[in-house]
């Protein structure tokens, strides 16, 4: 392998650049700023890492090309959908335990320096001693001036500390993924992942039937045919993992089949808004929230139902007659 190439690392799912520093030196500015626009420095890998994860890395690949890098292939073993998540939440959970130590490395030198006048307080004759021209007086003055400048620092330090624990929350929430006890968040993972399989099974399909019109280039089709499988198995096991976590929780809870029109539910995006359930679907229902907007929803989610009364169609009851005007949110309207 050259000494300056470009991999595919399959258990990060990113590009690594590979070269000297001699050769990064050599490059041209704008050379330079297309890689950092594209690419983070590694400390610990010692190489330069792609910003984005597979399958967007086209531009990462453009870059490390437009430079001169050799392709090195694919390394390392793609690890499943499951260990990626239990990796991202021990990242955020030793992300979190380093920020929460600098916040209290913060606090304490906030502390620290806001001590000797904090000791002093009550001393007012210390606050209001003018300054006195001599040489114990200019002393006392550039003494009192220091003290004075470590305390503002403090709030420095203070502000520095909060930064860091706000930091650390994130990173705590990130770590204990709560999204994955909310069914509507997985209702909407599954449902892409049953979209992106469908659409890759499509691509193949094309693929198939172009290779067999375009002998010359079945090569060439033969390949993306590959990707494309390999895409839809990466889907596959992702939709395994959503399934496990919505079966993990029980499923979805409501159905057509005991959510009818006229029951007022409440979902979990607009939990404080009940609304009306006016037409129910296979996998759908269409709901009126108060303002009058109608939209439809999974019924992943709703998360209670308010009020249990189906509504008939014959108790419907037309409020307009014939001939009578109405406005509608700035619009008038005639029967």
């Amino acid at each position: 392998m050259d000494i300056s190439y470009y991999i595919h690392n399959r258990e990060t799912g990113k590009m690594e650049l590979h070269f000297d520093k001699s050769e990064y030196d050599a490059l041209t500015d704008e050379q330079r700023s297309e890689i950092k626009s594209a690419f983070l420095w590694g400390r610990r890998s010692g190489c330069w890492i792609s910003r984005a994860k597979e399958p967007n890395l086209w531009r990462a690949e453009r870059v490390a090309q437009s430079i001169g890098l050799g392709d090195g292939g694919e390394q390392g073993e793609r690890l499943s959908f499951a260990e990626q998540q239990e990796r991202k939440a021990e990242r955020a959970e030793h992300r979190a335990e380093r920020l929460e130590i600098k916040a209290d490395a913060a606090c304490a030198k906030g502390e620290a320096l806001q001590k000797p006048i904090n000791d002093l307080h009550g001393d007012i004759a210390f606050f209001t001693q003018p300054n006195i021209n001599t040489s114990a007086g200019r002393k006392f003055t550039r003494q009192r001036d220091k003290m004075f400048a470590a305390y503002e620092k403090g709030f420095d330090e203070f502000n520095k500390s909060e930064y860091y624990r706000h930091r650390a929350q994130t990173a705590r929430k990130t770590a204990d993924r709560p999204e994955m006890r909310d069914r509507a968040f997985l209702n909407r993972r599954i449902e892409e992942c049953e979209a992106s399989i469908r659409k890759f099974k499509r691509n193949i399909d094309m693929c198939e039937l172009y290779s067999k019109t375009s002998p010359e280039k079945a090569e060439g089709y033969a390949k993306q045919i590959d990707y494309w499988a390999e895409r839809i198995e990466i889907e596959l096991d992702k939709l395994g993992y959503y399934q496990d976590a919505m079966d993990a929780l029980g499923g979805v809870q409501y159905s057509r089949e005991n959510v009818k029109p006229g029951y007022i539910v409440r979902i979990g995006r607009y939990k404080n808004h009940p609304m009306k359930v006016l037409s129910c679907g296979p996998k759908n229902f269409t709901g009126m929230a108060g303002d009058g907007l109608v939209l439809k929803y999974p019924y992943a989610e709703i998360t209670e139902i308010v009020r249990a009364e189906e509504e008939k169609p014959e108790d419907t009851v037309q409020p307009f007659k014939i001939g009578e005007t109405f406005n509608v949110r700035g619009e008038t309207y005639n029967i």
